[in-house]
């Protein structure tokens, strides 16, 4: 009856041990697919006329309180005028965002930025 408790334990231990090194593998492979599968995915959503950018949050006085950086050869900064109706998510410093938006023809509310409303934002996974 020992035997077979032995035999019963050392089998369990060897499946599970056997299941945990596969699972490692496994992660393996989606890690390095993962910068594959980002491509893809900036390349779909710059199809569909989303842009790059990084959300700037400003303390300055007379600054905008928050910009998107776009992504791009210049450097250029919009005012999203309604960044205060979208997920709060979205107004932290650094937060890397897929954009698209409609340009407006008003007054700039500070000197760097020019107007925008966003149509549609969403969180990049770089």
């Amino acid at each position: 009856m020992t035997l077979l408790k032995s035999s019963l334990a050392i089998l369990v231990l060897t499946i599970i041990s056997c299941c945990t090194s596969s699972k490692s593998a496994g992660e393996e492979s989606s890690n390095s697919l993962s910068k594959e599968e980002l491509s893809i995915t900036a390349a779909k959503m710059m199809d569909s006329g989303y842009q790059r950018a990084t959300v700037v949050v400003s303390t300055v006085e007379g600054d905008c309180p928050v910009t998107l950086q776009m992504d791009g050869d210049t450097t250029a900064f919009l005012d999203p005028i309604n960044i205060y109706d979208i997920d709060a998510a979205f107004r932290v410093h650094g937060t890397k965002v897929w954009v698209t938006y409609n340009g407006l023809r008003m007054m700039n509310r500070c000197v760097k930025a020019n107007p925008i409303s966003i149509v549609d934002m969403q969180k990049r996974a770089e």
